[in-house]
C-alpha cells in the first residue's frame, strides 16, 4: 500500500518505538523499570498501528484520513489481531 505523507510521522514513531523495544530486550535482562517502559511501548505501538489503519480505511472509502484520532489504550488493547 502506498504511504501517504501524513502517515510518515506515525511510521517514524513506530520505527523509534521498535528500536527502543529491541534495545531494551537486547541486553539479556529487563529491570522492573524497563518492563514498565516495555508495557508502555506496547500500548503506544498498538495506538500507532490503529491510527494508521483508521487513516488507510478512510482513504480507501473516500473519507477524510485527517479525521482519524489516536484511540485510548482501553480501546486498542481490546483488539485481537
Amino acid at each position: 500500500m502506498k504511504k501517504s505523507a501524513s502517515d510518515i510521522p506515525v511510521l517514524v514513531r513506530i520505527q523509534r518505538l521498535v528500536s527502543e523495544e529491541h534495545r531494551l530486550y537486547g541486553h539479556g535482562y529487563v529491570s522492573a523499570a524497563e518492563a514498565d517502559r516495555l508495557k508502555k511501548i506496547d500500548v503506544e505501538l498498538d495506538q500507532c498501528w490503529d491510527l494508521l489503519r483508521q487513516r488507510r480505511a478512510a482513504r480507501k472509502t473516500g473519507g477524510n484520513p485527517a479525521a482519524a484520532e489516536v484511540r485510548p489504550p482501553e480501546v486498542v488493547e481490546k483488539y485481537s489481531g
